[in-house]
């Protein structure tokens, strides 16, 4: 069962899935309540959710669907490469998780392997992705998070000053210590990497 609010996208998933040997759809959904109401007509083996749904999460239809189905095994295929998502999926049973950026034939190969009872998802991938992706904040100070957080907002130096009520110098030296912390040579860079981090998250607002 497919579950994803962008009809061409669940349409694409389907041809994929009908195309390869001892596979078929049972159903299509574009909601977290449409998709819960049809898995407990359908009672799909699999199935393929994306993250963000417009009346909630994949998270949010996995366990609902698995307190009436404890035996569906679940994929989450997203755009989103977050660590918080992927965690989040490992807790609510998800067995894996995937870029919507993968081949055709890797949805399947992937939907054959949770299909026999295989987990593509744990926490030793977890902790190594987290290696992978250290937070570049994490050393910062808290007068210097304040700082990195009001250049997101587009501040000057001399409006942060002002916010803080600190001499404008002092805004600088902190500017000067969070790049070097971070490893960025330009405040642009700072405000880029802010809004970056704002537009990741999964957990955007219903409809976003």
């Amino acid at each position: 069962m497919i579950v994803d609010d962008h009809e061409v996208v669940r349409r694409g998933i389907a041809e994929v899935v009908e195309r390869a040997e001892g596979m078929t759809v049972s159903a299509e959904a574009g909601s977290v309540a449409d998709g819960v109401r049809r898995a407990g007509l359908v009672q799909p083996q699999v199935l393929l959710v994306d993250l963000q749904l417009p009346d909630g999460t994949g998270i949010d239809l996995i366990s609902q669907v698995r307190q009436t189905l404890p035996g569906a095994r679940a994929i989450i295929l997203t755009s989103f490469d977050d660590d918080d998502a992927f965690a989040a999926a490992l807790e609510a049973g998800a067995s894996a998780y995937l870029l919507k950026s993968v081949r055709g034939a890797e949805i399947a190969d992937v939907i054959r392997a949770v299909a026999a009872g295989r987990t593509l998802l744990d926490e030793r991938t977890i902790t190594r992705r987290k290696a992978g992706h250290e937070d570049p904040t994490e050393n910062l100070t808290p007068s210097e998070l304040r700082v990195l957080d009001l250049i997101g907002e587009g501040m000057s130096n001399r409006e942060i000053a002002e916010r803080l009520g600190v001499a404008e110098k002092t805004v600088k030296n902190h500017i000067t210590a969070l790049l070097a912390k971070m490893g960025l040579q330009r405040r642009t860079q700072v405000a880029a990497w802010v809004a970056s981090r704002k537009h990741s998250s999964w957990r955007a607002e219903p409809g976003h």
